[in-house]
């Protein structure tokens, strides 16, 4: 058998061992906030379909976007702004078709419990306040916003830090390093030491919508589309009520 032959024979193995592989398998891409959401059901979607095996990947909305855009084998992209679904959309990388909206939530001010501070007037008083960082993180974006639409952002002289996502802005008011944080009301509602001392005002930002849909290679993936219709199923509309996602 020539050399030639055997290379081609060896390479139609790995091909076919990939594709193995990869039967069966789910890769979703979401907000760092829907963590434990995704987590519950597409445990709860295994249990109905043993077969399925998932590769979940959470961050901030703008990184796994980008990855999207290098070629990241995702099927499912749920992002925490429609910033981001906007501009894999512009690049002809999703199924149009499919986007929709999967859920929302609200931004809140969390900090120490024996903090004053009870708007947003009185941010001007504290020394450090972390949020996301505006340019990847969804919920960084919302708070610049608000703090420019109350009027308050011109006047923090050097007071704010800039974290990763909601879920780090989060860790560093339960750690005590900042005097309080922006971040989603659903990452506050989980916190052991700190608490919410406000809500953002809805006027002053945009809603916070988090939409998904089918990445073009979701598309040819029937076990993708499958969990696609479950995240639309009243069970994952209670699980997302559990972790207080609103549904409208």
């Amino acid at each position: 058998m020539g050399n030639a032959v055997k290379l081609l024979i060896s390479l139609s193995c790995v091909l076919l061992l990939t594709e193995v592989a990869s039967a069966g398998e789910i890769k979703v891409s979401a907000g760092v906030s829907l963590k434990k959401v995704i987590n519950e059901l597409s445990e709860s979607f295994t249990k109905k379909n043993p077969g399925v095996k998932f590769v979940l990947k959470y961050g901030a909305s703008g990184p796994l976007a980008k990855q999207i855009e290098n070629v990241a084998p995702v099927d499912i992209f749920i992002p925490a702004n429609l910033k981001w679904m906007n501009y894999l959309k512009n690049m002809n990388l999703l199924d149009t078709s499919s986007i929709g909206t999967f859920t929302y939530n609200s931004l809140v001010f969390a900090g120490p419990a024996n903090k004053m501070i009870s708007s947003m007037q009185d941010l001007v008083r504290l020394k450090k306040i972390v949020i996301g960082r505006p340019e990847s993180a969804a919920s960084g974006d919302y708070a610049l916003v608000a703090l420019k639409n109350s009027g308050v952002y011109e006047q923090l002289d050097n007071q704010l830090i800039l974290a990763k996502d909601s879920r780090d802005c989060l860790m560093y008011a339960e750690g005590g390093k900042v005097d309080g944080a922006f971040v989603y009301r659903t990452d506050a509602l989980q916190a052991k030491r700190s608490k919410i001392l406000f809500s953002i005002p809805q006027e002053l930002y945009p809603r916070v919508i988090y939409p998904m849909a089918l990445t073009l290679t979701g598309t040819k993936n029937k076990d993708a589309i499958a969990f696609f219709k479950y995240l639309h199923s009243s069970y994952a509309k209670a699980v997302l009520n559990k972790y207080g996602f609103a549904l409208k």
